[in-house]
């Protein structure tokens, strides 16, 4: 019985997830030719925001999110006060993570780049602005630095994974110095963020395609994640290695504060990385 009714949680769920995903592609698209005059960044969030928030209720997914914006229920805002965007910087758990900063911050994601020609979902990621960087080459990674770079200035923000791969405990893995540097350049802030998931589900990633994560989730009851939002970090004249590790530490209270919030121990640490995520 429990077999048969994780096959329906599937087959409901992946039709849901199609369904959701084509039709806020095709109203969003709809909403920018009917609003010619409005900022399509300004629609794209709007949108971002409701699949996401759409996509942790079909997958019965309980989120406990605090912090800056999260305690009044609204999204953390792409620009700050200068108009410069912001890039948030977060530990990287399971595909689950991305739906729940589409419904936290208004943003734009850095993907792996074969997640472009995946059926629908890549049509829906190029159209809201992901940036796609290849993890083998190092022209690819300049190139999206750039793109970050250009982001940032015209007020928009950007979420990157500085671990550069994904890890399923908690323990917060050294920084890689792009988005920093990116940051630095731009003048923009850096909002650290902290993520955990239930301890002894199946949401963290173990499979090794992303497919086959998301199908492991999809089978599942429901899970609880906790999202904490850290206190913006200014991208003054200090030193990148300084404030990527000033980043890194707070990244690490906030996913220590996450976890207290949620019932369970800790996963124990593991030695190997997954390989789903992509490098900054």
């Amino acid at each position: 019985m429990t077999g048969l009714r994780q096959q329906m949680r599937l087959a409901y769920r992946g039709l849901g997830l199609t369904l959701l995903a084509a039709g806020c592609l095709l109203l969003l698209e709809g909403e920018a030719l009917v609003r010619r005059g409005q900022p399509r960044p300004l629609l794209v969030r709007k949108w971002v925001r409701r699949f996401g928030r759409c996509v942790l209720r079909l997958f019965g997914v309980r989120l406990h999110a605090h912090g800056p914006y999260a305690d009044q229920g609204t999204c953390y805002p792409a620009a700050a006060d200068n108009g410069v965007g912001r890039v948030f910087v977060m530990n990287h758990r399971s595909g689950v993570d991305i739906a729940v900063l589409f419904a936290v911050v208004d943003a734009h994601m850095v993907s792996r780049h074969d997640l472009a020609g995946f059926p629908l979902i890549g049509l829906g990621a190029r159209r809201i602005g992901t940036l796609f960087v290849d993890r083998s080459s190092r022209r690819s990674g300049a190139d999206v630095q750039m793109e970050v770079g250009a982001a940032l200035e015209r007020g928009e923000a950007v979420v990157l994974f500085p671990e550069g791969t994904v890890y399923a405990d908690d323990v917060v893995r050294p920084f890689r110095p792009g988005a920093f540097k990116a940051a630095l350049r731009a003048g923009a802030e850096i909002v650290p963020l902290g993520i955990a998931y239930v301890a002894g589900d199946e949401a963290t990633f173990h499979s090794p395609s992303l497919i086959g994560h998301m199908v492991q989730i999809a089978k599942l009851p429901g899970l609880e994640a906790a999202v904490e939002i850290g206190t913006a970090i200014p991208a003054d004249d200090r030193d990148p290695v300084d404030l990527r590790d000033a980043a890194h530490a707070q990244v690490q209270q906030l996913v220590d504060r996450a976890r207290r919030r949620l019932p369970g121990p800790a996963p124990q640490p593991a030695a190997e990385s997954t390989g789903l995520a992509t490098p900054d």
